[in-house]
């Protein structure tokens, strides 16, 4: 186990006990009393850097990171085989084997006499196999169990669209749930003043355990379940958990740039168009009449700054839009050459761009040796070049994004709103 192995399963345990998600303050304040030695900016790179969490940022008008404007939520790359359950081989697959109602809390076998023919072991070969690949073997059955189901959305309840969008004619022999549908997806306006319900009542409580199968130890985080499951597959590049509320600022697109006009951050015009630009290695500023200098991230004097969703390194792959960073050198011509792809002759790196942006996370200031042709060059991310250390010549890097556009963005969306709902 890593030095923070301790600490992570200590943070798992807790936010797994508590619905799901935790302010970060109150969360460091528990470690804390559970006495960890580990400073609060130890702590915040801790939970960057592990996958199993995922920080949602409040907003920030001056682009400072500030604890008291985050939370965190668990999470998990983990999924049930839908082939086991359904009794087809899967051969040596990536996924767990478990009864879907075990996991529910109410299958009617495996407690009496007659047997489940689905596995309740969560540490079978199988299943421990993969809990040690995560780093959640040693959690307890309770606080897995709801790690599992807010991770992945095919585990829980549809939400009701009539219910949404008007009335449900179904009534209380709806089999769906009850929920604002822009709540849990971050974006109700309404707040307590919502006519649509923000948790379950208690009428959806009991049909839910009667005709879902769900124990009444789950139902009473489902609403937190389905936040958080939003959290995931959103585009909410800022959220604060204030007293209790998610005031949560909110746009489109997985990528937006700012000016500071000396007093507030405002938005530049033309957000696609700068991006696109800003995308191609072989920019260092942007087109059009005002062009934004990407070195020094300027605008004429104002200062300019790009906010973005996390790099998609960080992420498992199931969780969308994130940002897929991409490292380029300049090659023999002029022209920038991805690392880890093939040049003007057919030669390639011996790293790529997720080696590199995996390293560049973990320490913006680290060297990385490559290999190219039987040539061995040194990175420096301090100062962005290449250099070839025998014959003291040295080449620029850079580091930009995999372009989005907005209708990528609406399409990629319209996909996970048919799983989730």
């Amino acid at each position: 186990m890593s030095r923070c192995g301790g600490e992570v399963q200590a943070v798992l345990r807790e936010l797994c006990a508590r619905g799901g998600f935790m302010p970060l303050p109150e969360l460091y304040g528990q470690l804390r009393r559970e006495r960890c030695s580990m400073s609060e900016d130890d702590f915040c790179s801790m939970i960057l850097r592990t996958p199993c969490f995922l920080l949602v940022r409040g907003p920030q008008e001056d682009g400072a990171l500030r604890a008291e404007d985050c939370a965190v939520v668990a999470r998990t790359s983990l999924r049930l085989c839908a082939s086991y359950m359904s009794g087809e081989p899967c051969g040596d697959c990536g996924r767990l084997h478990l009864c879907k109602h075990f996991l529910y809390g109410t299958c009617r076998f495996g407690k009496g006499r007659k047997l489940c023919k689905f596995s309740h072991d969560l540490h079978s070969e199988h299943n421990l196999q993969l809990l040690r690949e995560e780093n959640l073997h040693l959690l307890r059955e309770q606080h897995l169990l709801p790690l599992l189901l807010q991770s992945d959305p095919q585990l829980l309840p549809k939400v009701c669209l009539h219910y949404n969008k008007g009335s449900c004619t179904f009534s209380s022999s709806c089999t769906k749930v009850h929920l604002c549908m822009h709540f849990l997806q971050g974006r109700c306006m309404f707040g307590h003043k919502c006519n649509k319900l923000h948790d379950i009542d208690e009428v959806s409580r009991r049909r839910l355990q009667e005709d879902r199968g769900l124990s009444g130890e789950i139902v009473p985080f489902l609403s937190s379940y389905f936040f958080n499951v939003g959290c995931f597959h959103s585009t909410v590049l800022f959220c604060s958990f204030l007293a209790g509320d998610c005031r949560q600022v909110h746009f489109l697109l997985p990528y937006r740039w700012q000016r500071f006009d000396g007093d507030s951050w405002a938005d530049l015009p033309d957000m696609e168009d700068l991006e696109r630009d800003f995308c191609d290695p072989s920019q260092s500023e942007s087109g059009g009449d005002w062009p934004v200098d990407f070195q020094t991230m300027t605008q004429n004097s104002w200062r300019v700054r790009r906010l973005s969703t996390v790099s998609s390194v960080m992420k498992p792959p199931h969780y969308t839009l994130t940002t897929e960073w991409r490292w380029f050198y300049k090659g023999e011509h002029g022209t920038w050459v991805e690392y880890g792809k093939m040049d003007e002759k057919q030669r390639s790196t011996s790293v790529s761009s997720d080696t590199l942006e995996k390293t560049f996370l973990l320490n913006k200031t680290a060297t990385v040796d490559v290999v190219k042709g039987g040539r061995t060059y040194v990175i420096s991310f301090e100062d962005m070049y290449q250099r070839n250390l025998k014959h003291k010549t040295k080449r620029k890097i850079r580091r930009r994004p995999r372009f989005v556009s907005r209708a990528e963005v609406e399409q990629r969306l319209a996909q996970e709103r048919v799983h989730m709902f």
